[in-house]
């Protein structure tokens, strides 16, 4: 039998990028990618997508919208890295530990769509707790993050490293309208029953995020604390091979938490912080943007989704 057809519309942008080079020395499958004249071309992209196996799209939302609108073959599946399709119907949310089943659904799904960068922190650290009953789904959830200037794509990367960046910033707080595109995808899949509010930053730094959630435990139930939080998220990600939560002794002596640790893998780490005398708990999650924020998670799905052709 003839190894599957992988095709990546839009390999030459930052995600693309990472993804090809994932997958550019695998036996296992074939790489169609199309050549810089073809890749503006709608009938040869449209050629391109029907002919593979599995489509991985990399593209803006609205051109991923065009490349699936282009599908007549039934038999392509496609994975979404665009933020197009992430609350919509008929797709299968890409973060396989999310909660129980979520591994299989992709597995047989035709149409999934991959979690954004800072929603797969969030909701990696709140949908457990909400699934337990030890977060209300009315509580009022803030999250706040840091990125790696490559968030930004291409132009964060110009800002940072081309031939004009002089003084570039070293930290710059944005989405102040608090209407960030992320922002609902993390209210659906967390199970939060009203908006997060979500501020986002960039660092002077390439890839890796820092992402943390605070908690009042006078908002949360009389026999809820950091302890039982953490059990909870040890439970859920016990088996899981690409999410790790940090054992509270280690978690006690931390200082600070660098974005950077995880980088080039497809690992997230989860931690909890207790202070009793306050009575607050802080949740964070770091993890590599590029990776498990998305390149990584993309080819997740896809070895996912190969198991079941």
């Amino acid at each position: 039998m003839s190894s599957p057809i992988v095709f990546i519309d839009g390999d030459q942008g930052t995600t693309g990028l990472q993804i090809h080079e994932r997958l550019r020395n695998r036996t296992d499958l074939r790489l169609l990618t199309l050549a810089g004249a073809e890749r503006k071309d709608s009938r040869r992209r449209a050629e391109a997508i029907n002919a593979c196996d599995i489509a991985i799209l990399c593209l803006p939302d609205a051109a991923a919208r065009e490349a699936v609108d282009a599908i007549v073959n039934p038999a392509v599946r496609v994975i979404d890295a665009s933020s197009a399709h992430r609350t919509r119907p008929g797709w299968t949310y890409g973060f396989p530990e999310m909660t129980r089943g979520q591994a299989e659904r992709i597995a047989n799904a035709r149409r999934v769509t991959n979690p954004g960068c800072y929603p797969t922190g969030a909701i990696g650290l709140l949908r457990p707790l909400m699934e337990a009953g030890l977060i209300p789904d009315n509580y009022p959830v803030s999250i706040h993050a840091v990125s790696g200037y490559s968030g930004r794509g291409r132009a964060g990367i110009e800002e940072h490293e081309g031939e004009c960046a002089a003084n570039p910033p070293a930290y710059q707080v944005y989405g102040l309208e608090l209407a960030h595109k992320h922002t609902p995808e993390i209210q659906q899949h967390a199970g939060l029953a009203q908006r997060p509010i979500f501020v986002p930053a960039y660092g002077a730094f390439r890839q890796g995020i820092v992402l943390t959630v605070p908690l009042a435990l006078r908002l949360l139930a009389p026999d809820v604390d950091g302890a039982r939080l953490h059990a909870c998220l040890a439970r859920h990600y016990a088996e899981a091979d690409h999410v790790h939560v940090s054992p509270l002794h280690e978690s006690g002596v931390l200082t600070h938490l660098d974005p950077r640790v995880l980088n080039g893998t497809n690992d997230m780490r989860l931690s909890v912080f207790s202070n009793i005398e306050h009575g607050q708990v802080l949740l964070s999650a770091v993890f590599d943007n590029l990776g498990k924020g998305a390149s990584g998670a993309a080819v997740q799905n896809l070895d996912l989704m190969l198991a079941r052709p």
